[in-house]
């Protein structure tokens, strides 16, 4: 017994001495780590405002690599030409003043939250209006030294970024917004923007827009030269197409309602003028602050849009069928003056053979009675041959020619005119912006 109780002794000192080495080897790998951050970062040791060397040491241009990962697109705004960004941003470069021991694999790498402490690229964003870290609950930026020297940087930004836009084929349109990033002390005989290999740009899934699809993006490069030396730059080019549905419901439709609704005029009665007045007034004015709506949504270019093509023609037509009315109703007034004149000549002349009719009997009453009798019975029955009916005349007065009744036939011709010129704009209108904005794609 007591030799076994003397071995449970040794054994429990040997797990106390096991445990102990354990954590002194823990507590020494994250001193090491600390020993390496100072090492590499010490003063005197690393300066931050040297560049890095070239590839493999050599006195070429550091080379850095860039790419993005998109989070979420805001806003597009037509009128400002410009759009918001979210994005993920990451370079990375090989800096081999801060190699350090990886302590056979189990220090994989280093991490920093200050950028000053190392050399960084002075990459800025060329068509940025406004931009802002991300600080919540912590700055959104990390700096990793990797043991063969390379070093990553991510930082989380917003940007708002000018995003000229052609607006000829609006709303049928496509839109090209960049994302321009370039140097802006370094030129390219010091520093070299590259794209990294594989998928510099990622988009997150699901992204979506209220009135646009991206469709695709594109990568290049846009180096620019200056009397100061060239610089390197990158783009990405994204390429957002309008959603024509939006646009279809609450204009396009709108507009062909009011201008159909201005075509019931034609069918209202020419006498009933406060009832054509008004609905041609109210359509008119309605288009006018449909047109007007749609301006102010958008900037003032010196062109002439897709949009700006319908609702001129849309605005013309409800303003035509103003002046059909005011035309028919010239018409109606002229051509019942001279059915009043008509009138008053037909009256004055059977007023004239009456009288002359009277005379002529009084002259032959003594005469011959007979004779008398018979040529009264001919003015009777002369002055009563133009009210017999006549089926011919009754017909054509449904489809007036005569001048009294020119009103009726305007409208007559408008019901018809009117619907089939709008049809035939609408086919004009679709087929060229369509195909224009196939041959733009």
């Amino acid at each position: 017994m007591g030799t076994g109780h003397f071995f449970w002794v040794i054994f429990y000192f040997a797990s106390l001495c096991s445990a102990s080495l354990a954590n002194n080897a823990k507590i020494n790998f994250r001193e090491k780590e600390k020993k390496v951050l100072d090492q590499i970062l010490g003063a005197g040791k690393y300066d931050a405002r040297i560049r890095p060397s070239g590839i493999n040491g050599t006195d070429g241009p550091a080379i850095v690599r860039i790419n993005l990962f998109v989070r979420s697109i805001m806003t597009i705004s037509d009128i400002k030409m410009e759009y918001s960004v979210q994005l993920t941003f990451r370079e990375q470069w090989t800096d081999e003043r801060l190699k350090f021991d990886d302590i056979q694999g189990r220090l994989k790498y280093l991490t920093l939250t200050e950028a000053n402490r190392v050399w960084m690229p002075d990459l800025f964003f060329s068509n940025e209006k406004e931009g802002h870290f991300h600080n919540i609950i912590m700055p959104n930026v990390y700096i990793r030294i990797f043991p063969n020297g390379s070093v990553l940087y991510s930082i989380r930004i917003s940007l708002t970024l000018a995003c000229p836009m052609n607006l000829k084929l609006y709303p049928l349109d496509r839109q090209i917004c960049s994302l321009r990033m370039a140097s802006y002390g370094w030129t390219t005989n010091d520093l070299v923007f590259l794209w990294k290999e594989g998928d510099p740009v990622q988009v997150v899934k699901n992204l979506h827009l209220p009135r646009f699809t991206l469709e695709k993006f594109l990568t290049d490069y846009c180096n620019s030269k200056t009397n100061t030396g060239e610089y390197s730059c990158l783009k990405v080019d994204l390429l957002f197409k309008r959603e024509f549905s939006y646009y279809l419901i609450q204009i396009y439709i709108p507009c062909c309602m009011l201008v159909i609704v201005s075509w019931v005029s034609f069918w209202l009665d020419q006498g009933a003028v406060p009832a054509r007045v008004s609905l041609g007034v109210t359509t008119l004015l309605t288009m006018a602050t449909q047109t007007s709506g749609i301006n102010a949504s958008l900037p003032p270019v010196s062109y002439t849009k897709a949009i700006d093509v319908w609702t001129g023609v849309c605005l013309t037509f409800v303003f035509g069928a103003l002046l059909e009315f005011a035309l028919v109703n010239y018409a109606s007034r002229s051509g019942s003056n001279k059915a009043n004149m008509h009138k008053e000549n037909m009256k004055k002349k059977r007023r004239d053979l009456e009288q002359a009719s009277i005379d002529a009997a009084s002259d032959l009453l003594d005469t011959d009675s007979n004779a008398t009798f018979a040529m009264l019975r001919q003015c009777e029955v002369h002055m009563q041959a133009p009210k017999r009916p006549n089926c011919c005349k009754t017909w054509l007065s449904k489809f007036p020619t005569r001048q009294c009744s020119r009103s009726k036939r305007i409208d007559v011709i408008s019901r018809i005119t009117f619907p089939l010129v709008f049809a035939l704009f609408n086919l004009v209108y679709w087929s060229t912006y369509l195909f224009r904005e196939e041959e733009d794609e």
